[in-house]
């Protein structure tokens, strides 16, 4: 690629009303950068966060929180930087990511990252439908328990929760492009906030009242709670649960193309980045550590579903709803992008789709689509196993080994240079936690599936 042939096209225009490519003016600033960031990053990663710290502990959970969020600014500093190629002002601009691999990796990279993404976006999916059936189960769970008391039998069978979201989704993925969608979209937003916020505030209330279980410097022990082998799984497991909590790479390019310029969009996007991170630990440590602070080593996989949650009754059903209605946003959010990438797919090797069947093709596969996510998560209810695998095949990939391969290509860092041992080395433990991650997720759907009948799961 000819960057300083590039240069020359893509210099500023002087027409007030367009960029420097000729698109529609941006107008993002650091402030508007920060609250995507913060409404990307918050999600139902943070309800597994007080059942994370219970298998860490005092220690391991909050230091983890710590270094995935200074790993995750760190990588995402570089990210930032390869939004265009050449100089930071006036290079060519990447508006995805798969476009900044292509652009500075090429070749295998590029199929890579594409299977990494879309990978991450189905199973965010599923995992997305599994936590929306389980918050919509507690709705009647709690306001059974509150009329017959906490002794009483009131489990729910999932699999019809999950039918009833999946129609849902069925009807808003006929939708053509989340353009259409931007007001659900600001919906989910406010429901994220406002379940993670009561989540922090039933802690500190039942932290204060009387915690209902032990906790420990190294959280779960071993010949109390569980035996040997699983605390090396679970361990591994929460790890994924917190790299998951942390996951927006995946989007930070574009979040970045939002931005105004001048000043450079990299040096605004690592100011909102440093802010969000830094907003989303905080509120993380909250979360998690006074969850575990109320519950101990029994902390609940969904913290609000938790059995001490069910009082005050109308909190909780106000929380649950809050969480199903994110859920039915952050869904399109993840998968409308998948749906624009097969569509676009399709048309160019059958254009006749685009002219005359292309509504029908919409509601057939995406009809599908929702369908076999629905059958997944039916046969796959496992909150925390889900939520640690969607995690660690996103962490490395996506927030790591890219930004650390374009950033040592595009500053053409020397082989066996001291900072190119030190980025490879940064790269390669991700990669280790990953794949610890990732075992440890896929030995707990195992253990599941021992005891596990289909379509009879209760929560």
């Amino acid at each position: 690629m000819d960057i300083d042939a590039g240069r020359q096209v893509y210099l500023p225009r002087c027409n007030g009303d367009v960029d420097d490519d000729g698109r529609e003016k941006r107008t993002g600033t650091m402030w508007t950068a920060t609250a995507h960031i913060i409404t990307a990053v918050i999600g139902s990663g943070v309800l597994s966060l007080a059942w994370a710290i219970a298998q860490l502990g005092w220690v391991a959970g909050p230091l983890s929180l710590v270094l995935f969020a200074i790993v995750t600014f760190y990588t995402c500093g570089l990210l930032a930087d390869c939004y265009r190629v050449g100089d930071p002002v006036t290079g060519k601009r990447n508006y995805t990511y798969t476009e900044a691999v292509q652009a500075y990796l090429g070749g295998w990279h590029v199929w890579f990252c594409g299977f990494c993404q879309y990978v991450n976006m189905f199973g965010t999916g599923i995992g997305y439908t599994i936590t929306a059936s389980i918050s919509a189960a507690a709705l009647k769970k709690s306001n059974c328990f509150h009329k017959y008391g906490h002794k009483a039998d009131c489990s729910q069978h999932l699999s019809g929760y999950i039918i009833g979201f999946g129609v849902v989704q069925v009807i808003f993925c006929q939708v053509p492009n989340f353009h259409k969608l931007s007001w659900l979209s600001v919906v989910a937003a406010v429901m994220s906030f406002s379940y993670a916020a009561i989540a922090v505030g039933l802690s500190l209330a039942q932290t204060i009242s009387g915690p209902r279980g032990k906790t420990s410097l190294t959280g779960t022990e071993v010949g109390v709670d569980i035996d040997a082998s699983q605390k090396v799984w679970t361990t591994f497991q929460a790890l994924g649960n917190v790299a998951f909590a942390y996951s927006y790479s995946i989007i930070l390019i574009e979040i970045q193309d939002t931005l105004a310029s001048p000043p450079a969009e990299n040096k605004t996007m690592r100011q909102a980045t440093l802010m969000g991170i830094s907003t989303t630990t905080a509120f993380y440590m909250m979360c998690g550590c006074l969850g575990y602070a109320a519950f101990g080593n029994t902390a609940n996989g969904n913290i609000l579903t938790g059995f001490g949650f069910y009082e005050p009754y109308w909190l909780v059903d106000f929380a649950n709803v809050c969480i199903v209605l994110h859920l039915v946003g952050g869904f399109q959010v993840f998968c409308q992008p998948l749906f624009a990438a097969v569509e676009g797919a399709a048309v160019r090797r059958y254009p006749s789709l685009a002219r005359e069947h292309s509504i029908v093709f919409r509601l057939v596969w995406r009809t599908a689509f929702v369908g076999l996510t629905m059958l997944l998560a039916v046969v796959m209810p496992f909150f925390n196993s889900i939520l640690g695998f969607l995690g660690s095949i996103a962490f490395w990939p996506l927030t790591v080994f890219f930004p650390v391969e374009m950033y040592i290509r595009q500053r053409q860092i020397p082989k066996f240079s001291t900072k190119w041992v030190a980025l490879q080395s940064l790269s390669f433990v991700c990669f280790l936690v990953t794949a610890a991650a990732c075992a440890a997720s896929i030995q707990g759907v195992r253990d599941a599936l021992k005891t596990y009948t289909p379509f009879k799961t209760k929560t």
